[in-house]
C-alpha cells in the first residue's frame, strides 16, 4: 500500500453529547484515568489520531465495526469493541465510527491486568475484544447497548466496569516501580537517571516498561515529550512560539521539534488544528 498523506487540518463541526467520569469502583482508579460516552456528528470525513503512549478500550455503539489506518501500512479492522494499543505513529480514523462511542483511557500500565499477553503485544494495533476475551468480548457491545437502553450512559459505563473487573487477568494493583518510571519519563527525566532512581539496570527497565507500558522507555519518553508540547500549544493564546516551546519541552532546537512533530503527527506544527483544546489528539482533515 502506498504511503498516505495526512491532508490539511480543518475545524471540526458537530453537536456533541458526552459524559466523562472517573471509575466508580476503587480498584479501577489506579488503572483508568477516565472513561466516558460521547456522541456527535462531524462534518469532516477523516481525522488523525495522535499517539499518546497509552492504551484505550473503545466500543462503537452506532455500528459493529472499528478501523484504524496508519499513514503507512495496512488498515486495521475489528468488530465494534476493541483495544487500541499504545501507538507510536499517527493513524487515520473515520469520524463516523464516533457517532456513539464508549471509551476507556487507561493510565500508564493500566491495561496490563486485562490482557493475557504483555501490553507490547497490542502496540500499534487495534485488536478486537472477541480476540482478547473470547465470548465475553464478543458480547460486550450488546451488554452495553442493553444497559444504556435501560439506564442511559451512566448505566452503560457501570456495566463496562463490571466487565473489566470480571476479565482481570492479573492483580488490580499497578506495579509501583513501573508507575514511578512512567511518571519520571513523563516529566522528561533521562532514561539512565530513571534506571538509577529505581536501582535497575537499563535492560530491566526496558523489559518492564515494554511489558507493562507497551513501549520501551526511550520511545515512551519521546511520545510523552510530544504530549507535553501539545499540552503547551493548547494551553496558550495566539500563535505558538515554536522556538520557545522547543527549549521548554526538551527538544534540541526548533528543527528537531518540527522533525518530531512530522514523525508523530504526520503534519507540520503550523498545520496542527485539533478538534478542541480538550481533544488535542484528534485532528480533523479536509478533503
Amino acid at each position: 500500500m502506498a504511503p498516505r498523506t495526512a491532508g490539511t487540518a480543518r475545524p471540526a463541526e458537530r453537536t456533541p453529547v458526552s459524559l466523562t467520569v472517573r471509575p466508580s469502583v476503587g480498584a479501577l482508579l489506579p488503572l483508568i484515568g477516565a472513561m466516558g460516552y460521547a456522541e456527535g456528528r462531524f462534518a469532516h470525513s477523516a481525522e488523525l489520531a495522535l499517539p499518546t503512549g497509552a492504551a484505550q478500550l473503545l466500543v462503537n455503539l452506532d455500528g459493529d465495526s472499528l478501523s484504524s489506518s496508519p499513514l503507512k501500512g495496512a488498515d486495521r479492522r475489528t468488530r465494534g469493541a476493541a483495544v487500541h494499543g499504545p501507538y507510536t505513529e499517527p493513524a487515520l480514523i473515520d469520524p463516523a465510527q464516533q457517532r456513539a462511542v464508549v471509551w476507556v483511557a487507561f493510565r500508564p500500565g493500566g491495561a496490563h491486568p486485562f490482557l493475557t499477553a504483555p501490553v507490547s503485544a497490542v502496540r500499534d494495533e487495534l485488536v478486537g475484544l472477541d480476540e482478547l476475551w473470547g465470548t465475553d468480548g464478543a458480547v460486550l457491545r450488546e451488554r452495553l447497548l442493553a444497559a444504556m437502553a435501560a439506564g442511559g450512559p451512566a448505566a452503560g459505563l457501570r456495566e463496562l466496569e463490571a466487565a473489566l473487573l470480571a476479565r482481570a487477568e492479573h492483580p488490580l494493583e499497578p506495579d509501583p516501580a513501573v508507575r514511578l518510571a512512567a511518571a519520571l519519563l513523563d516529566r522528561g527525566t533521562p532514561v539512565a537517571e530513571v534506571a538509577d532512581r529505581l536501582g535497575w539496570t537499563a535492560r530491566r527497565l526496558a523489559r518492564r516498561c515494554t511489558e507493562q507500558l507497551g513501549l520501551p522507555p526511550k520511545r515512551y519518553a519521546r511520545i510523552r515529550r510530544f504530549q507535553r508540547l501539545l499540552g503547551r500549544v493548547n494551553a496558550g493564546h495566539g500563535a505558538p512560539d515554536w522556538t520557545v516551546l522547543a527549549a521548554d519541552c526538551g527538544y534540541h532546537d526548533q528543527a528537531h521539534l518540527i522533525h518530531e512533530f512530522r514523525a508523530l503527527a504526520g503534519i507540520t506544527p503550523t498545520a496542527y488544528a485539533p478538534r478542541s483544546p480538550l481533544e488535542r489528539n484528534h485532528v480533523p482533515l479536509g478533503g
